[in-house]
């Protein structure tokens, strides 16, 4: 399975031929990451992880492909599309297993982190693809009884302090794990950001490694 890194939160996952874009927001490469896709996968409605505009238009040109997310991103979607979107945009939520493009699928969590008491919480699902991959969204949940082999960091957010990135790295464990959520910080703050996560996460046996915009890893 090969890895692309967009900008921000935004992925692509390609194997044996089918294509997977997760979280093409509006700080990332959208028609890029979407290009030849198969199916989109969505965390939450924010429009960092789902520019629904650009995302629409994709889909409203090719009907073939499907979209998953949480009510609010599949209903924004849906209104988009209009009589595009028949029976191709599915609401999804925590505890979930299903197949997108031929890629196994589970959801964990189900609710965005706290930004702060008087910022109104909505549902973030994070998503566990082919059993090894872990993109969280915006939350830090752990996936129980998981082995996860490649896990996706959101490294800093409005909703998040360094102690919590690198505890999440610590807690799920994987041996390999690369940067989302990064759009947020300059050169210099993610290097800060990234040395601890290299280092801390070295202890507990994960490989940290940023990626840049547009480079591929097979995992």
């Amino acid at each position: 399975m090969l890895l692309t890194k967009y900008s921000h939160s935004c992925v692509r996952l390609d194997q044996d031929g089918s294509v997977l874009a997760i979280d093409p927001g509006s700080f990332s490469e959208v028609e890029e990451a979407l290009e030849g896709a198969d199916a989109v996968l969505v965390t939450h409605e924010h429009p960092d992880h789902i520019d629904v505009d650009r995302v629409v238009a994709v889909l409203a040109a090719d009907v073939s492909v499907q979209l998953w997310g949480p009510p609010g991103v599949a209903d924004a979607v849906t209104r988009g599309l209009g009589d595009a979107a028949g029976d191709r945009i599915h609401a999804v939520a925590g505890g979930e297993e299903f197949a997108a493009a031929g890629f196994d699928i589970r959801t964990f969590g189900g609710q965005h982190a706290l930004i702060h008491p008087l910022v109104p919480v909505i549902a973030n699902v994070g998503f566990l693809v082919a059993g090894t991959l872990y993109h969280p969204g915006d939350s830090f949940v752990v996936p129980e009884g998981v082995d996860v082999e490649t896990l996706l960091v959101p490294v800093h957010a409005p909703w998040s302090k360094l102690a919590e990135v690198v505890d999440f790295v610590i807690s799920v464990g994987a041996p390999s794990a690369f940067q989302i959520h990064d759009a947020l910080l300059n050169a210099a703050g993610l290097g800060i950001v990234e040395g601890h996560v290299t280092r801390l996460g070295e202890r507990y046996g994960t490989t940290f490694r940023h990626l840049a915009t547009g480079e591929t890893v097979e995992l």
